[in-house]
């Protein structure tokens, strides 16, 4: 079966391929609300489908917004990006989904990708904190917005970020209320900016407090084995630890389940605190502790103000969400 164009359209509608072209494109032409009618019923009745890439390239917009993001596995990715295609879809743009795997040579792959389907603009949230991507993405004038991992280029590009310090120093600071002072601190890969961010506000707070002890600071990955990995090295090499900060969510659930194998009791033995408050981490048991990040927020505002971006309405602008400590069983 071949497939249906505007001729086709024209064909049964009577009317000519320029009058279909104008209905379906939704251009104001004079053209009777019976005509218009008649031709949308058709092309409904067909299932036309419209070639966008030749609209895009005499409209100069695809309407197609591109997302990049580093592990669609971890849940605080994946609540990003369902609110950016929510949020997308009321604004009448369509989304293409990349997940680079924290892959730097996958990511630029993705970003080339994009830029041949002819995307209007791309949610950028990196894996790697290489800046390699960026420059692609400039040298096509494509629109970007940063999203929860800024990268340290003279270009202030648009972008929406928590505040990761202060985030970790409400924490730590709820656990020495609690009496905690041997406290572990979890971070991803310190490549990343926002590894350092969190670890700043980690030491900002011990050094305050006299208790910084750079020997309870263990780098590892946003993931659940790293997680494990992490807690494993944590309990073998210390035997005074009284909480555990970790940099996200998934890396405390990998951390709970070594220490409950390990005949840990949590709060009671070791008190777990993490860091997004992804969805999960209310039906965990115990309950996760965390610094919560308002992650649907995150996704909306990014996508508005890609729009924004794309609309050249707005250059350069920067957003910073705060964060708020939700505190559950495990602590």
């Amino acid at each position: 079966m071949t497939k249906v164009t505007m001729k086709d359209i024209a064909n049964l509608a009577g009317v000519s391929k320029t009058t279909v072209s104008m209905v379906l494109n939704k251009k104001n032409i004079n053209v009777s609300e019976t005509t218009k009618n008649k031709i949308l019923k058709i092309a409904e009745e067909l299932n036309y489908i419209p070639n966008n890439v030749a609209r895009s390239l005499s409209t100069n917009k695809s309407e197609t917004i591109g997302i990049i993001i580093p592990d669609i596995t971890n849940p605080f990715f994946s609540e990003i990006a369902r609110a950016i295609e929510d949020t997308a879809s009321k604004l009448n743009y369509n989304v293409i989904f990349c997940n680079t795997d924290n892959d730097n040579e996958k990511e630029k792959k993705y970003v080339k990708l994009l830029i041949s389907k002819l995307v209007d603009g791309v949610i950028f949230i990196t894996g790697s904190g290489n800046d390699e991507s960026l420059d692609i993405l400039d040298n096509n004038n494509i629109p970007l917005v940063l999203v929860d991992r800024d990268i340290e280029k003279k270009k202030n590009y648009c972008g929406v970020y928590t505040l990761n310090e202060q985030g970790v120093i409400d924490g730590v600071n709820y656990l020495l209320r609690k009496g905690k002072k041997k406290i572990a601190f979890v971070t991803g890969a310190k490549e990343l900016r926002i590894s350092r961010q969190r670890i700043e506000g980690y030491k900002k707070i011990m050094l305050e407090n006299n208790i910084y002890d750079e020997g309870l600071i263990f780098e590892s990955d946003f993931t659940i084995e790293g997680g494990m990995q992490s807690t494993e090295k944590i309990i073998n090499s210390r035997n005074d630890i009284q909480a555990i900060f970790y940099s996200n969510d998934i890396m405390a659930f990998g951390g709970i389940k070594v220490l409950i194998r390990k005949g840990y009791n949590i709060p009671e033995d070791i008190s777990i605190i993490g860091f997004d408050n992804i969805k999960i981490s209310d039906f965990m048991e115990p309950e996760l502790t965390t610094i919560g990040q308002p992650i649907y927020e995150i996704g909306k505002i990014a996508c508005e103000l890609l729009v924004n971006v794309i609309n050249k309405k707005v250059y350069n602008r920067q957003i910073y969400l705060k964060t708020k400590l939700i505190i559950r069983g495990t602590t």
